[in-house]
């Protein structure tokens, strides 16, 4: 019965992938017709309707569904990490340390010199350098706090913050800029084999995750609980840490910094099949792709020609029902006491 249910929910949620997929590519500037998409794809080569499938929504579609997957993933991961509702990807550190890494790049024109492969590769290494100093500092003999790295974390992402006040502080107007465009976040990314890059690591990521199921499901008791259970809970929660670092990462290296995905999703779809990590993580996944390719599809709706930034949909739309998810819970709280 209840692997019955799982799979109606999981058969649900790959319907709304599919409406929102076929809602973002016939939806813009230039509407199409979603049953003409097809015959435009396999016989329009040449043609501006198939120049805008091919080149900008397409690859827009696959950016959203793997990194929106992605960053859902990692909230849903890290927040069974921690045992804490309120973490998320960027709670760690990890977006500060990408937009130090990219306004590096932008304040000293390396994308100039390098190329703009340099922004999301520096975004990366951004990220990496403070999920290592996040995880390096927590160590105690041997032992990973995690409480501490929630806090380490925090902090990360002040200085980082800082440290990029301080570059915008000292560049140029044009530079500042590049640099508020890029934290806002888009998913206009003309490269292929970023895009490719970053759908199969959140592809591998999701499969990865499974191999911790039965570790996820006993931390929710606690990890002293957990370590009865027969669970190596150090090991796992490294290798779940470095599986979450790596899709938040890649996502924040490549759209930029787009919050409340990792946030929001989790909670949505804890409330809505349960919190058992078999049906969750990929629940999760699918539900932070629906989420995200609507969003952008909005992003390029609303004040048609132009373009809103990403990360202002999501923020709004996130915010607001995290607000109402929270509110309800309370109430609900409150009447069963």
């Amino acid at each position: 019965m209840k692997y019955s249910r799982w799979l109606i929910y999981i058969i649900i949620l790959l319907i709304g992938l599919i409406l929102a997929i076929g809602l973002s590519l016939s939806i813009g500037e230039l509407n199409f017709s979603i049953w003409e998409i097809p015959d435009m794809l396999k016989h329009g080569e040449g043609s501006m309707e198939y120049s805008i499938l091919k080149n900008i929504r397409i690859p827009r579609v696959w950016m959203g569904l793997s990194v929106g997957g992605a960053l859902s993933l990692s909230g849903v991961i890290l927040q069974g990490i921690y045992r804490n509702p309120l973490v998320e990807p960027y709670t760690l550190g990890i977006s500060g340390g990408a937009a130090l890494g990219v306004s590096f790049v932008i304040v000293f024109g390396l994308h100039y010199l390098l190329g703009a492969f340099m922004l999301p590769l520096f975004g990366f290494i951004g990220a990496f350098i403070s999920i290592a100093l996040v995880y390096f500092v927590s160590m105690r003999h041997g032992k990973l706090k995690i409480q501490s790295m929630l806090l380490i974390g925090v902090m990360i992402s002040f200085i980082s913050s800082s440290a990029m006040m301080l570059l915008m502080a000292i560049t140029t107007t044009e530079n500042l800029h590049g640099i508020v465009f890029w934290m806002m976040g888009s998913l206009d990314e003309p490269n292929q084999a970023l895009i490719r890059l970053t759908i199969w690591i959140s592809l591998l990521g999701l499969l990865a995750s499974y191999f911790f199921v039965q570790p996820l499901n006993a931390l929710r008791l606690g990890q002293e609980k957990a370590r009865h259970l027969g669970v190596n809970t150090e090991m796992s929660i490294r290798l779940l840490f470095i599986i979450a670092s790596l899709l938040a990462g890649v996502s924040v290296a490549v759209a930029g910094v787009i919050g409340f995905v990792g946030l929001v999703i989790p909670h949505i779809m804890r409330i809505l099949v349960g919190s058992d990590f078999r049906i969750l993580l990929i629940s999760s996944f699918l539900g932070g792709s629906i989420f995200l390719i609507l969003c952008d599809t909005l992003s390029r709706v609303l004040i048609s020609p132009n373009e809103l930034p990403i990360g202002v949909i999501t923020g709004i739309v996130g915010g607001i029902t995290f607000v109402i998810i929270l509110s309800r819970t309370s109430l609900k709280f409150n009447k069963s006491l």
